[in-house]
Parts: C-alpha cells; structure tokens; sequence
C-alpha cells in the first residue's frame, strides 16, 4: 500500500515537472523570439533611417497691403483690427512631412499634398545637413511626388520591396517625422490590403496598418522586415486628427511606377477609355443570366468623342475582356487601361442586351490620355457603388419607395427632359433601402431619380412597376436603372443600383 501510494505521488510529481518544464520552455522561447524581432527591428532602423528626410514647406501667401492705419482717421480702433488680420494673414504657412531617397542622385519620394502651393521646399538628411528641393512633378490620382536635391555626394537611398508579395499579419516598421519630431519609428502589422477609403483614387488601393502614423508622417515609408519599403504612408482613419490606429499606406508597387514615369517624363501618363463604370455583382450576375459575378458595366458615355463613344460602347454593355485578358471588376478595368500608354489601340469584348439575351461583341478602340484636372470618381470608376443592404420587411410600398409618373411639373422639376420612367417622390427611412450607399458613402437613391428599369424590363407607369415587384421575394436579386440630376454638376447621370431584396 505504501508503494503504490509512494508510486501515485511520484507520477503526480512527475505530470506537474513536464508542465512546467513545457511552459518554462514555451517562455525561453517566447522570449528568445521577440529578442530575435526588437534586433530585427533595430538592424532595419539603422539601415533606413539614413535614408528617409524630415520635409519642410513655406506656403505661398497673398500679397496684402502692410501700411498701418492712418491717426486720427476716426475709425482707428477697426483700422487696427483689419491691420492685425492683415498681419497674421501674411505669415508663411509653414507644414511638416517626411520622405525618402530612391537614388544616390538625390530623387525623394513623398506625398503630392505635402508639397502642395508650397513656395519653399526644406530637406533635411538623417545627417542633419538641409538642401532646398524642387519637385519634379506630381501625380494627383495618387498623392504621390517625386523631389530632387542637389548635393555634393552619393546620399543613401532605400530600395522597394513588392508589395503584392506582403500578406496581412506581416510586421512592419512606420518611419517618420510626426509632428516634426524627426526620426521617429513606429512599428505593427498589416491589418488588410487594398483597402479603399472614403477620399482615395481608383489608384489609391492601400495597405492598412497599425503601426502608429501621425501628422507629418506623410510621405514617409512603410518598411517590411526584410528593410524593403512596401508603402509611402498617406492618409490616417481618426476622429481626433491623430493616431488611432488606423494608418494606410501606398504600395510600392503603384509608386515605383509613378516614380519611373515622373522622372522619365516629368508626370504620369495613363490610359483613358471615357465611361463610367460599376463592377458586376452576384445580384446582376443572377437577373442577366451571367455564370459569374465577373466583369465591368458601362453606366454611362457622356462625352461623344470619347474613345468609348467613338468606338460604339453603349449603356449597360458588360465589359469581360481588355486585350484578351479577363475583366474581373470596374477596378479591375480601369488598372488595365490606365497602364495602358494613351494613343494605344486595344480589344475589348463586350456582352450587349439584345432583348432575353446577350450579344458577344468586341471593339478596337484608340485610349487617349487621361485627364488629370479631375478626380477619378469624375470619370471611369465614378458610378462604382458599395451597396450594404439591411432593412425592415413588409413595408407597404414597394422597397419602401413612393413613386411616381411622370407630369409636365416633375419633368420640369427634376430636370428630366424626354426621359421616361418613374419619378421616387419619397423613401421611407425605416426601409431597407434607405441604408444603400454609393461609393462616397451617400444614397444610392433620392428624391427625383428616375427609375427607367427594373431587372431588365423597362417600367413607364404604376401598374408595370408594382406588377414587377409584387413577383420579387426575400432573397431575390434587383437591378435597377436610374437617372439622376446631379445639381453640382447641372447634368444627369445615369446609375445602375443593385440589391437584394430583404
């Protein structure tokens, strides 16, 4: 008995000493790895650090009258206001950034909006020394600029990594000037690729992080653990103005590129085809009868010498391929062609309505330049929507819309010429159709749009459109074609809506 007790104490002892010796080893080597990563940490600081510049800018400011006021003009006491404003008006507008050398010869890398109407550009070296920049041309689809100084020597520089190889969960290193506090590095992981944001391009795709980027961190460069820059880090996600947590970062990828053309031709030259887009989703997919949720949908060609226009390309045709390569979205489209050199001839097949089915039809078409005095959502990505949908059920209107036929007064006041279709007066806000967005985060749908079409069939009064959606039920795909008056731009726009009806 007292052996087999003796026995059960010892396998007792024995279980507890594995355990520990199992988390005393799990510690050495938790420890032992996060020593490995702050010396990886370390040895990537010093070898970019070098490299990457404190940028300082003195805005231009308007020439206003200096002469103080007159005495005994009667109104000293707001002379000497309007003379104080003029005072404060007049000093420099003075702004803090960062960047980072490409080329022993010189050449940075920073934000466009770092630069931007600045009259005096400052560069300041890891050294401490300061060279005055000039900008050698700028990329507004990006925010991207490319500067040059001249000094008397070959200047570190740092060399890009792919970014398409880096994967959510990587560490990376932000390395920057915020606040103008220079040399600062911040380190966290990717937290997502191509990630959109509510100001951002259709070249704007970022890299999401969390390593801490702040103001004046603009323009610097995200560095994967390989001391390869991924990113030029550009915007911020914050309800404060600072760091909370949510930075985004140009790839390398898209910046090389920029930086390549800037310094071969002074700016970025991309491809234009002159329509706008929507990508195709499950929703269109289903009602056209397409066997994937695949491909780019003209919403609308408004200019008639655009080469789209030229070459024939109507409302509503589904682009599925560019020079014989498949078109998986309206982003997907427009990368194509903007890499595209303008005054290229290119393919494009195309799928057209043809009453219950599709036509496969194909166009060689001229690209011209695209312009650069307009933000990307002004022309090809402009009608590219993200659609959340979630709402209430059984409202009594169809998706809770009230809609109307069309009377000389609604065509009047809704600017809708000889369109046809029914007008929405009226969207019930506890409906499920109130909460679908566009791409700029406003409604899809508001008061005077036109509704031309539902789920391909066109629909010019009351009985044909309460007809339709009577036949739809939870679950069911809808696509809808509308025309809207856009009052800022004094136009009509055509959009295509797609939803599931919920």
């Amino acid at each position: 008995m007292l052996k087999a007790r003796s026995s059960r104490h010892f396998y007792s002892k024995s279980i507890t000493a594995v355990v520990f010796l199992a988390a005393a080893s799990f510690s050495i080597n938790v420890e032992a790895q996060s020593d490995r990563l702050a010396k990886s940490f370390a040895e990537i600081t010093k070898r970019i650090e070098p490299a990457v510049v404190s940028i300082e800018t003195k805005g231009k400011t308007q020439q206003v009258s200096t002469r103080p006021p007159t005495p005994g003009s009667g109104s000293e006491g707001n002379d000497v206001m309007d003379f104080l404003r003029r005072q404060m008006q007049q000093k420099p507008v003075r702004a803090v950034g960062s960047g980072f050398i490409v080329e022993k010869a010189g050449y940075i890398v920073t934000n466009a909006h770092v630069v931007e109407e600045a009259s005096r550009i400052t560069v300041k070296l890891d050294s401490g020394e300061e060279y005055t920049a000039k900008v050698i041309g700028t990329d507004e689809q990006t925010d991207l600029a490319v500067l040059k100084i001249d000094a008397p020597k070959d200047l570190p520089f740092v060399r890009f990594g792919d970014s398409d190889k880096a994967e959510v969960g990587d560490w990376v290193l932000a390395i920057g000037s915020p606040f103008g506090l220079a040399k600062t590095v911040t380190a966290g992981i990717i937290s997502q690729k191509q990630r959109e944001t509510p100001f951002g391009s259709a070249f704007q795709r970022f890299i999401q992080t969390d390593a801490a980027i702040n103001r004046g961190n603009s323009g610097g460069p995200l560095v994967n653990i390989d001391g390869e820059v991924i990113g030029v880090n550009s915007q911020i996600a914050t309800s404060t103005g600072d760091y909370n947590g949510i930075g985004f970062a140009l790839p390398s990828k898209v910046t090389e590129s920029v930086l390549n053309q800037i310094i071969k031709n002074g700016k970025v030259r991309r491809g234009y085809l002159g329509a706008y887009l929507d990508s195709v989703k499950v929703e269109f997919a289903k009602v056209y009868g397409l066997k994937d949720a695949k491909g780019a949908i003209i919403t609308d060609v408004r200019d008639p010498d655009s080469p789209a226009a030229i070459a024939g390309l109507k409302v509503g045709d589904i682009v599925t391929e560019f020079n014989g390569q498949q078109v998986e979205s309206a982003q997907d489209l427009i990368g194509k062609i903007a890499s595209t050199p303008p005054d290229q001839m290119v393919s494009i097949s195309f799928m057209r309505e043809n009453g219950d089915k599709l036509d496969a039809k194909s166009a060689s078409i001229k690209l011209r330049e695209r312009p650069t005095n307009r933000t990307a959502r002004d022309d090809e990505d402009g009608e590219r929507r993200v659609l959340p949908v979630d709402g209430v059920k059984g409202d009594p209107k169809p998706f809770g819309l009230t809609v109307s036929e069309l009377s000389p007064i609604l065509v009047e006041k809704y600017k809708l010429g000889t369109q046809k279709g029914l007008v929405v007066k009226e969207i019930n806000p506890a409906s499920f159709i109130a909460d679908v967005k566009d791409s700029l985060g406003g409604e899809a749908l508001g008061e005077g749009d036109l509704i031309q079409r539902i789920n391909r069939v066109s629909v010019t009064d009351l009985k044909a459109f309460n007809e339709m959606v009577s036949k739809l039920k939870i679950g069911d795909p809808v696509v809808l074609h509308i025309i809207s008056y856009n009052p800022r731009s004094a136009n009509q726009e055509t959009k295509i809506v797609q939803f599931t009806v919920r």
